[in-house]
């Protein structure tokens, strides 16, 4: 969800509460965006938790991974998608790789995709 969108409709609740409800009203829309927050914050740690378990770096398919990826994508969607934490190999650069030995380099500019590449193992290449 868009954060301004959230703020949004978070304040859009707990004005209406006051408004029909008064105090009640603001406690009640309060419990509901904590609420809120908290499932966001439950999801988030399963996620890390997933994530932290599975071996540093590697990804069941790296042509696959490759073409699941568009620019843009957050660094908690792009997790979602390898079910690991890439290896660091450089400031804002991660690298995750599969058990035939392809690679996916990825640069990450302010938490979002900027740019990725696909890494051939030696020897793959077309049959003569």
């Amino acid at each position: 969800m868009n954060a301004w969108l959230g703020a949004l409709l978070a304040a859009a609740a707990l004005v209406a509460g006051g408004a029909f409800f008064g105090w009640k009203g603001v406690v009640f829309a309060t419990t509901g965006i904590v609420f809120w927050l908290l499932l966001q914050m439950s999801r988030l740690l399963r996620l890390m938790q997933k994530a932290g378990a599975a071996p540093m770096g590697s990804v069941q398919s790296a042509a696959m991974l490759n073409s699941r990826l568009h620019a843009g994508m957050k660094l908690v969607e792009l997790i979602t998608l390898t079910g690991s934490l890439g290896h660091k190999q450089a400031e804002d650069t991660y690298l995750w790789r599969d058990p035939g030995g392809d690679a996916v380099e990825v640069v990450l500019r302010k938490g979002r995709l900027a740019e990725w590449r696909l890494q051939r193992a030696a020897g793959d290449g077309p049959a003569p």
